[in-house]
């Protein structure tokens, strides 16, 4: 077995940051975004399907979010997603069409919604890692193999460990964005 792809696990590691990201983009932090329901997946169909595929997401107004969903047999499933979901959201049926209208957030509301951002960064430093430890496993049975030398092994272990560094640097930095946006009142 060679050494590990660099240019792999950078991009694995891109992975988690970008997965961050858009799980970020769908906490709520007291205005409405078209993004906010992202994260929902609703059973249809006999399998877990993105809320995006299964009706339109709006934003008619500053506080609202419309969700115009597109099977009227698939009503009942989004609108049990929704209430179902972390985000503390209540819709209201309108025949096909959901209204979520968004409450002015509390303290205590953003306090738990910053709980659930670190959770989510924290699930993101977790999938980094993983990342790394299989470039080091990959690195240790290479080295065994006899395919790259002891000093490579070395120099190619502190470059994944470096990569890592870098990741969840920015991992950090992304979370404590998104908290400050979550606690501005």
């Amino acid at each position: 077995m060679a050494a590990p792809d660099l240019n792999e696990l950078k991009r694995r590691m891109d992975g988690a940051v970008t997965s961050l990201k858009g799980d970020l983009a769908g906490l709520r932090t007291g205005r409405a975004s078209a993004n906010l329901l992202d994260p929902i997946t609703v059973s249809a169909y006999g399998s877990q399907m993105p809320l995006t595929q299964v009706a339109n997401v709006t934003v008619p107004e500053p506080r609202m979010v419309a969700v115009s969903v597109w099977d009227k047999s698939m009503v009942g499933a989004v609108e049990r997603a929704i209430r179902e979901s972390s985000l503390g959201l209540n819709p209201i049926t309108d025949g096909t069409t959901l209204r979520i209208p968004l409450p002015e957030l509390n303290e205590q509301r953003r306090k738990d919604l910053v709980k659930v951002a670190h959770t989510y960064g924290e699930n993101a430093r977790i999938a980094a890692r993983h990342v790394r430890r299989d470039g080091m496993d990959m690195l240790k049975k290479a080295e065994k193999d006899g395919d790259i030398s002891q000093d490579d092994s070395r120099s190619t272990a502190e470059r994944v460990q470096k990569m890592t560094d870098e990741t969840i640097t920015e991992i950090d930095r992304a979370l404590s964005v998104k908290e400050a946006e979550i606690m501005q009142v």
